[in-house]
């Protein structure tokens, strides 16, 4: 299977489509190339994206680990275990955005599926907390590789079918998510299966991933190192083209090592946006906290209702459960239409609020139903605020700032992820337990919701004043401020 060459933009200019046709000798691979190679590319990208995300034992990690056979104590696993997941992502976050983009894609998502390979064995294989820690490493590793599947698929297709093509991709991996829950769920509820046949069941599926990965065409072009030449065969120049200080036609490479530093400059100088600003700030402090209680949240459950019989551990069955409301609430988002600009920060304010009263109550009931439907509509709230910021980051900026963007919002946003997780959870640190913890994402999302209102009251009052149309002139004023050469003139 091969990956198709650029097409060539809609956009014309009317000489280059007087032109005579070209002989098939000179034409662009694209041009060459049916119709269907790049279809039957993405299709086999998403069914990609699809399989990877089928690993049934997933939602069944915290009580697999507490489990008799494994005997890891609920604080090593709390407090020694899942924090290296944080560090590990931190680590590896930055290279692996970079390696992405200049490696073309393929390397890393071979580096993810070797990951996840690791990971998996060393869950079947591994009986010591070193071992655990260097599971999670390796879980960090995944995630981070995660931007390669993301931006692959834009290589693949013209830039007119970005957002529909970007939809089906993100949908195969949602898709993927729940039928991975649902199966897993089965298995254990209906099949009985134990949690570390589970497991191998998932070490098969991984392993299968992997060599669909090696199937996959290297692209020839990427967002910022490997450039498309389609500038000088009269495409318009892309922001990158602008910054290298041309048309986008000079062969130079020069630039290469100067238009990051140059797009973070822009970015710094795009950052005044008041809409830019506020949704970078719920893209950083909200997904921090978001991805801690992700991470905790088996543990908070097992503490909840210690199950002596797998068979009732109902963890896919959640996962499954709040991946479809969060899909459901993602496509509802799309469709909100409201003036963003006045209305986005009391919307983020009450949504947080909602979190907060969600978190408080996942924390102190001991209905473990409760519990679950609690993190459930906490999930799908995140979710449904997801492409709202995506659109409001996007809308002012350019593809490539606009991925540079997303890159150093989700870099600061696991930085502090990562020193709340020093400060929280890891021994080193205050080393609480999962309850006091959820107490602190309760107090941390209460002070975000509280600052969104804020600024929600403060555009509202500059909005009132603007709005307000300005006080008429007595005709008294107007007739005393008359200059004497007006009334002579009048006269």
């Amino acid at each position: 299977m091969t990956v198709p060459g650029r097409e060539l933009p809609s956009h014309r200019s009317a000489t280059t489509a007087a032109m005579p046709k070209q002989d098939d000798s000179k034409k662009l691979p694209s041009e060459m190339a049916p119709d269907q190679r790049w279809k039957l590319q993405v299709f086999y990208l998403c069914f990609y994206g699809f399989m990877t995300q089928i690993r049934p034992g997933e939602s069944f990690i915290t009580p697999y680990l507490l489990e008799p056979d494994k005997n890891f104590t609920r604080e090593e696993v709390t407090n020694v275990i899942t924090p290296v997941l944080s560090y590990s992502y931190m680590a590896v976050l930055v290279p692996i955005f970079l390696l992405t983009d200049y490696l073309r894609y393929k390397p890393v998502l071979v580096l993810q599926s070797l990951s996840h390979i690791s990971i998996w064995l060393l869950l079947v294989l591994g009986t010591s907390v070193l071992a655990m820690q260097l599971m999670e490493f390796f879980y960090g590793v995944t995630m981070a590789a995660r931007i390669a599947y993301s931006s692959y698929i834009f290589s693949l297709v013209a830039p007119s079918r970005y957002q529909r093509m970007a939809s089906y991709s993100r949908s195969a991996v949602l898709l993927g998510v729940f039928t991975s829950s649902v199966l897993g769920q089965l298995c254990v509820t209906l099949g009985g299966v134990r949690f570390l046949t589970l497991n191998y069941v998932s070490l098969g599926f991984v392993t299968f991933s992997f060599l669909l990965t090696l199937f996959l065409e290297r692209p020839k072009r990427s967002l910022f190192f490997k450039r498309p030449e389609g500038a000088c065969n009269g495409a318009a120049p892309t922001e990158l083209d602008k910054m290298a200080g041309g048309d986008g036609g000079g062969a130079a490479g020069g630039w290469r090592d100067m238009v990051l530093c140059r797009m973070l400059r822009e970015v710094c100088a795009l950052a005044k946006q008041s809409q830019l600003q506020l949704w970078s700030c719920w893209w950083v402090f909200n997904s921090a906290g978001y991805y801690l209680v992700l991470y905790y949240v088996q543990i908070l459950w097992n503490e909840i209702y210690p199950a002596k019989d797998n068979r009732r551990v109902y963890n896919g069955g959640v996962d499954a459960a709040s991946t479809l409301l969060g899909a459901i609430a993602s496509f509802v988002a799309g469709h909100v239409k409201i003036r963003w600009a006045l209305w986005s920060a009391l919307v983020i304010g009450l949504v947080t609020a909602v979190q907060a009263g969600l978190l408080m109550l996942m924390n102190t009931t001991s209905n473990i139903w409760l519990c679950y439907a609690a993190y459930v509509f906490f999930r799908g709230s995140y979710q449904f605020l997801v492409p709202i910021a995506i659109f409001q980051i996007a809308a002012s900026l350019s593809k490539e700032l606009c991925a540079l963007v997303f890159g150093v919002n989700t870099f600061f946003g696991t930085v502090l992820k990562t020193i709340i997780t020093i400060i929280v959870a890891d021994k080193r640190g205050l080393g609480l337990s999962v309850h006091p913890q959820f107490y602190v994402y309760f107090g941390y999302f209460t002070l975000l919701a509280a600052a969104y209102l804020i600024v929600a009251i403060v555009v509202g009052i500059r909005h009132s004043c603007r709005a307000q149309p300005p006080e008429p002139v007595p005709a008294t004023a107007l007739v005393q401020e008359k200059s004497p050469e007006a009334d002579a003139t009048e006269a």
